[in-house]
């Protein structure tokens, strides 16, 4: 099982930063050699390990793409059209449908058409470009991001979340060292059972249910993003704003950055309080929004 992974992790990686919406994109994007033997190696009736192997390519394909671009947003309905043109392409490819040049240009042409019925501002923002360069995405020192956010841990209420953990859940991981109820969500695939894989936007976050959520250039950097883009999907994250206001105790709170000016000011300041501080050398403030009630 091991090797099929490995070779699924190379073919990503010879794909790694090509453009797959440029119209020639089929030139530069190829099956290495590896994959076609993997593929064709598994035969038809090991129909359990294909599926293994497909929600595997899925799960690497998709921390590609946010490794591109930390904006683009995949719902559960995406992802299964993912895995359906993945099903298709192990199909092809085991069955020998078309000449291998053919099996790989019309999968290219439908993993570009997915991106584009998903994240349409894609064709936009990367048109008439080779090589893609990653947006900017750094995961901070958790006594960065505690200096940031302006909060003090050991006054924390618990239970705490932390909405776009990233990878290393590093203040999660703080947070839990000094002996805090703590729990991470974000895009990845984890290995502890207080680290969940999932995207914030689909979460359930309860109701009246943790004592401090917080998140650092995540979320609310996110909902910023989509306030602007005129395709953005501003009325999804304003109702998961106030959800994840809605899962806080009495007297919870919830810490982010930047600061969001443009909605902050319609909340219902008997049920709300908002308290901002400036952060260092930066041009956005971070919030700390308190549930009173």
């Amino acid at each position: 099982m091991n090797r099929y992974l490995k070779h699924i992790d190379q073919q990503i990686e010879f794909n790694q930063g090509k453009n797959i919406l440029q119209d020639d994109s089929h030139l530069s994007l190829k099956f290495i050699d590896e994959t076609i033997r993997a593929i064709s190696a598994l035969g038809e009736s090991d129909t359990e390990t294909e599926e293994f192997l497909i929600d595997y390519t899925v799960a690497k394909v998709l921390e590609e793409f946010c490794r591109i671009n930390q904006y683009y947003t995949f719902e559960k309905l995406a992802i299964n059209d993912l895995k359906l043109i993945y099903r298709e392409l192990f199909r092809d490819i085991r069955v020998r449908k078309d000449v291998l040049d053919k099996v790989s240009k019309n999968h290219y042409a439908k993993l570009k058409h997915w991106l584009l019925k998903t994240n349409s501002f894609a064709g936009k923002l990367y048109a008439g470009t080779d090589l893609i360069e990653p947006v900017a995405c750094e995961e901070y020192s958790a006594e960065l991001q505690v200096s940031i956010l302006g909060i003090e841990p050991g006054r924390l209420t618990e239970p705490v979340l932390d909405i776009g953990c990233g990878r290393q859940a590093k203040l999660v991981g703080y947070l839990c060292k000094l002996g805090i109820e703590a729990y991470g969500i974000d895009r990845f695939s984890f290995s502890t059972v207080n680290l969940i894989n999932t995207d914030w936007l689909e979460y359930s976050y309860g109701i009246k249910k943790w004592g401090t959520i917080i998140s650092n250039l995540g979320f609310s950097n996110h909902f910023k993003h989509h306030n602007l883009r005129q395709d953005g999907n501003y009325l999804g994250y304003a109702r998961k704003y106030m959800e994840i206001l809605n899962s806080l105790q009495p007297g919870g709170t919830f810490h982010y950055a930047p600061d969001l000016p443009f909605v902050e000011s319609y909340l219902n300041k008997t049920e709300f309080r908002v308290v901002k501080h400036h952060i260092g050398e930066f041009d956005f403030k971070a919030s700390h929004l308190i549930r009173l009630k």
